[in-house]
């Protein structure tokens, strides 16, 4: 028996085994096509420029299925990643070139999310009709902003006949004409309201709902909105037709797990909530709920059911609906750690709701045990010295504080008490008052030694966003601050009226006291600074409910 004995040579250096040749083959065979592609791409778009003088060959040779190549020519699939790379605007005009672009406008995923900010008027809802009838039912992040502003100034806007002639009719003009816009107002509102929640009734793709609406500012008149709704709605029907279909949205819901509604007018009611099935209350992420206008002891959401949000990671509320027993459901052992909780404190709330149900500085203990990680974001509007004193207990979190006054001014024992119970958590501090007083300013640091904004720059290391209107800041005092906490306070706004100069200051004849601040505290924050000089400029101070809203998405988001 022959026995053939194979024996293996080496290869030469640089020889390929046959895997290897494959693998190279499959490669330049893959480049020849993609070298392929990109001479037909090529040759379509040269075709959609339209170039003058080209032949009937060339034409030829870039005709596609026996057309001529053009912008309607282009797969859907290519029009779509195109439109991918465009910001929504351009995504529009790119829309316009052909009724085949126009139809891969609205493909499901460009618009994952959609954010409007819409100006109540009667011109706007044409435009979201159109908008929410094709997005409505696939997007998966909604977030809607609705601002009266423009209807309310004293002059312009749709409905408004002109400032009243002092001859003609005086103040019962011009309360007529308020009347008016106010109608106006609250009939477009709930036509805008009910377009926005028709289009997402059957949607269960959505994940985030956001819905704001600045009309609630007018409610710090009285009940006028409510007078003015009787008229609009007498009956009711509309605003029982927007709280059903609020319900259906939730009920319908399969992967909602942020929901922020606030301040919006007979919107949520109590019972709202109720209409989530418990395995999405069981995954919800985040919830806010804010009503200054809820009448007498009702809430939006109690204790009980608080129990079923055990996953809940960021809660925004109503201060007198946030009870010591809330507190107690939140350092429960099947709860997640809650991370953010921002609180409103308004004056409204304070006078119907009692504050003897708040949690006591024992639950915020717990609370912060619960969650190391815990912060508190309190916005506070119009709220007395000694209320604040028995809300600002000394085992909460606090990173930012928002004071709004229009009738009582912060004291600066208030300011002090914050600067030594919260050093280690505060990065933002605010301080608005638009409060008119002939007199002047109010001065926080009178009968001081100290003044207690230059101790709250001194204790507060983490401070980095100090805003102040309508209260004293003498320059010297300023410039202190901006050595103090020097590039680590980011944003220092404070407006020109606000402050004010030493006699001493004015009386020397060398240094321009204005030009001496400006260049001080720039110095002292190592980047350039001016005084605000239009507070109007200032968003914080003239639309503070949105501000807050804002400002407790953005502090919810960054966990």
């Amino acid at each position: 028996m022959l026995l053939f004995l194979s024996v293996p040579q080496p290869r030469p250096p640089g020889a390929r085994t046959r895997a290897g040749a494959a693998r190279a083959a499959r490669r330049q065979r893959r480049q020849r096509l993609r070298l392929q592609r990109l001479r037909r791409l090529r040759g379509m778009l040269l075709g959609l420029r339209g170039r003058p003088g080209a032949g009937s060959r060339q034409r030829g040779r870039m005709a596609l299925c026996g057309q001529a190549a053009g912008a309607a020519s282009l797969p859907s699939e290519l029009i779509v990643h195109i439109f991918s790379f465009l910001p929504a605007p351009d995504r529009l005009r790119a829309s316009a070139s052909c009724s085949h672009w126009r139809e891969c406008l609205f493909y499901p995923a460009l618009w994952p999310q959609l954010r409007i900010c819409l100006r109540v008027s009667p011109a706007e809802q044409p435009r979201l009709e159109f908008l929410m009838r094709k997005c409505g039912w696939f997007v998966r992040e909604l977030r809607v902003e609705f601002a009266a502003e423009n209807y309310l100034s004293g002059g312009g806007g749709p409905g408004d006949g002109g400032g009243a002639d002092p001859g003609t009719g005086g103040e019962e003009v011009e309360a007529l004409q308020l009347s008016t816009r106010w109608l106006e107002v609250l009939r477009t509102y709930l036509e805008l309201v009910l377009c926005v929640l028709v289009s997402i009734r059957n949607n269960r793709n959505l994940q985030k709902f956001s819905l704001f609406g600045d009309i609630s500012i007018l409610q710090q008149q009285g009940n006028l909105s409510n007078t003015y709704l009787s008229k609009v709605d007498p009956d009711g029907k509309k605003i029982k037709q927007i709280q059903q279909l609020f319900e259906e949205i939730l009920s319908n819901s399969r992967q909602l797990k942020w929901l922020s509604c606030g301040f919006m007018l007979e919107i949520v009611t109590p019972t709202s909530l109720s209409s989530l099935s418990n395995s999405i209350a069981n995954t919800m992420e985040h919830l806010s709920l804010l009503d200054n206008n809820i009448p007498g002891n009702s809430t939006l959401i109690t204790a009980v059911e608080l129990e079923r949000f055990v996953n809940l990671r960021s809660l925004a509320l109503d201060f007198c609906d946030f009870t010591a027993e809330m507190a107690r459901v939140l350092t429960d052992n099947n709860h997640v750690p809650l991370q953010r909780l921002s609180l409103l404190v308004h004056n409204v709330s304070v006078m119907h709701k009692s504050l003897d149900n708040m949690p006591n500085d024992e639950h915020w203990k717990a609370l912060s045990r619960k969650s190391t990680s815990l912060r508190v974001y309190i916005m506070a509007f119009d709220i007395k010295s000694e209320d604040m004193l028995k809300i600002l207990k000394p085992s909460i979190p606090l990173e930012r504080i928002h004071f709004d006054s229009y009738i009582t001014c912060v004291s600066g024992a208030i300011v002090d008490l914050i600067s030594r119970q919260y050093d280690k958590f505060l990065t933002h501090f605010i301080l608005m008052n638009d409060v008119i007083d002939t007199s002047g300013f109010p001065d926080l640091s009178d009968n001081r030694n100290e003044d207690p904004l230059v101790l709250l720059a001194w204790r507060c290391t983490k401070l980095s966003l100090l805003a102040i209107h309508g209260y004293t800041v003498w320059a010297h005092n300023l410039i202190a601050i901006a050595r103090l906490r020097g590039s680590d306070l980011k944003v220092l706004e404070v407006t020109e009226e606000s402050i004010d100069f030493d006699q001493g200051e004015l009386a020397d004849q060398d240094v321009d006291p204005v030009h001496n601040l400006i260049e001080q505290v720039s110095l002292g924050l190592g980047q350039p600074w001016h005084a605000v000089m239009d507070i109007e400029s200032l968003s914080v101070f003239t639309e503070p409910n949105r501000h807050f809203y804002r400002e407790m998405q953005s502090f919810s988001e960054d966990i």
